[in-house]
């Protein structure tokens, strides 16, 4: 197979200039994530000519990868789950990508939890596998066996009744108000219990409420959803997998089928707003080119930039302020910044002893009470660290004699906020060294698990996902994912539709109708575009389960 590294120029890095832009274009999508790259390429399929546009200069958001003094690092992807044969994630994503996406299925072992330090050091493993996943942790608390059965029943019901995503709004609320849906499953109920609440009333062990909730992404577990934190353990329950070349092969093989259908992707294309014409529609971008504008038009405009800047940032003053628009708003919170130490060795993976499992680092099993503090850097609560090169067999080939080792920690953007306004790499001594601060005590903690490791670190913090994600606050997982959101009520109100016609968001939940005819009726093009607009966002990195509850129903289309 022939990786991407080798032809990226050719797919990844085309810039935007108006001799690029397709005539008569069906749809533009702001930002080249993977929701964006998904509601493009599904477009696509259906004989429509869509246009990507990103602001960084390379295609892919959190799915591209960079490469520093010859070493390679995936900024956001560390590993997928539900990738085996005709599950519904590898349908989907062999239809966006014409089947040309190869998956590595990790080791059973895929992650490894460490709680305490020192003496007080307690290790957990976490297998895959539809019955060894809960039977090895059995093995590990014997006497919370009942409380780890009932989680299990808890994760396969948060699973499976996941149909009123897709039925139509007014249905789903119906539905929701009239208790009729709770009759139908207990789930309804649960969307409403934190984390917290269900670990406290199953078990009194503070290390098995970690096991429960240990894929972090910023939320502690009193204000985080114990469905969405069961459908995470879930999601890796048939197996990790990790895309085979990297990150970066996800854009690459979908760019194309953008392209098949007259469409284009460009980088370099900094959307300064959206276009609304005198009826408050939305009908195109204004794209920034020097001190210029140029107005691209088209019937339908998808974000795939996140609400706060979709509905903040490029909506005009007059439509923004709208009460239906800020109600929408009001429904979000910013999410958590998150730091990252990107690191390469001189060295294979056989001599660091490093492998491609994970590893999460908590110093307490109190996860409420250690993420209240803001005695940063030098207490940081907890970290992930991961090992691309590992995962992926090519990187040996690519990149002979080197290895990367990723850190990610959750941080609060308020504490890099006074460099906002600085040029990226001009933000001066200070901001360095308050930065490499952070990356010191991190790596300093890898280092106790991993005593090999010593040589180069780079660092990116909430700025820096600002600058080359376009992420919000340097929340790399948008806007906060608290209980308030996933309660059933708001998944079923927070649709992929926005309160401005034609102005769509990608990685939200679909509408109603998976199967429907197109461009007929302003109607059943709502129904195209919600169908787009399915969750494949958060495919990157571990968040991929919010799939679950943002429309599975993804299903080849006919037309």
């Amino acid at each position: 197979m022939e990786c991407a590294a080798n032809l990226l120029k050719e797919y990844l890095v085309p810039g935007f200039s108006l001799d690029k832009v397709p005539e008569n274009l069906d749809a533009i999508v702001i930002g080249s994530g993977i929701g964006g790259l998904t509601a493009a390429a599904v477009l696509a399929k259906a004989g429509k000519k869509v246009l990507v546009l990103e602001q960084h200069d390379q295609a892919g958001g959190c799915c591209h990868t960079y490469i520093e003094k010859g070493f390679e690092f995936d900024v956001g992807l560390h590993y997928i789950g539900q990738m085996h044969e005709n599950s519904l994630l590898r349908i989907a994503m062999d239809q966006i990508t014409e089947g040309q996406m190869q998956f590595v299925k990790l080791e059973q072992h895929f992650d490894t939890i460490t709680i305490g330090s020192g003496e007080e050091r307690r290790e957990y493993t976490i297998y895959s596998g539809k019955t060894e996943m809960e039977a090895h942790l059995k093995k590990q608390f014997p006497n919370d066996t009942k409380a780890i059965e009932e989680f299990f029943k808890f994760m396969k019901v948060s699973n499976t009744h996941t149909w009123f995503i897709l039925i139509p709004q007014w249905l789903a609320l119906f539905l929701l108000k009239s208790g009729i849906a709770h009759l139908a499953s207990s789930i309804f109920r649960h969307s409403g219990y934190s984390a917290l609440e269900l670990a406290n009333s199953l078990t009194s062990n503070k290390d098995l409420h970690i096991i429960f909730s240990y894929f972090f992404y910023g939320v502690p577990p009193r204000d985080s959803s114990s469905v969405i934190n069961a459908l995470l353990l879930h999601h890796y329950k048939r197996g990790a997998y990790y895309p085979r070349g990297g990150g970066s092969e996800i854009p690459f093989h979908i760019i194309p089928v953008i392209q098949k259908s007259g469409g284009n992707v460009l980088v370099r294309a900094h959307v300064s707003r959206v276009l609304v014409d005198k009826d408050g529609a939305a009908c195109g971008v204004a794209v920034r080119k020097g001190q210029e504008e140029v107005e691209v038009k088209a019937p339908v405009v998808i974000s795939n930039c996140g609400i706060f800047n979709t509905l903040r940032k490029f909506l005009p003053p007059e439509i923004h302020t709208k009460p239906e628009v800020q109600d929408r708003l009001n429904m979000m919170k910013h999410g958590k910044g998150s730091f990252l130490v990107f690191s390469g060795f001189n060295a294979t993976q056989e001599e660091l002893g490093i492998g491609s499992t994970n590893l999460w680092l908590f110093k307490s099993n109190d996860m409420d009470d250690i993420l209240s503090k803001d005695e940063a850097p030098d207490n940081i609560p907890m970290m992930f660290i991961t090992f691309p090169s590992a995962k992926d067999p090519t990187s040996k080939i690519r990149h002979p004699g080197k290895s990367c080792m990723t850190i990610l920690a959750m941080v609060n953007y308020e504490w890099f906020e006074e460099w906002k306004d600085m040029t990226v790499r001009k933000r001066g001594d200070d901001y360095m060294e308050y930065k490499m601060r952070f990356a010191n005590k991190l790596f300093d903690w890898a280092c106790l698990h991993f005593p090999k490791l010593r040589d180069k670190v780079d660092v990116a913090t909430p700025l820096t996902n600002v600058h080359y994600l376009g992420a919000q606050r340097g929340a790399m997982y948008s806007s906060e994912h608290n209980l308030d959101r996933f309660h059933a009520e708001a998944i079923a109100r927070n649709r992929c539709s926005t309160p401005v016609k034609n102005l769509y968001i990608s990685g939200k939940p679909a509408s109603s109708k998976t199967r429907e005819r197109i461009y007929r009726t302003d109607r059943s093009r709502n129904h195209l575009v919600c169908l787009a607009c399915l969750d494949l966002h958060y495919i990157r990195g571990w968040y991929s389960a919010q799939w679950h509850l943002s429309g599975s129903g993804f299903e080849p289309v006919t037309f």
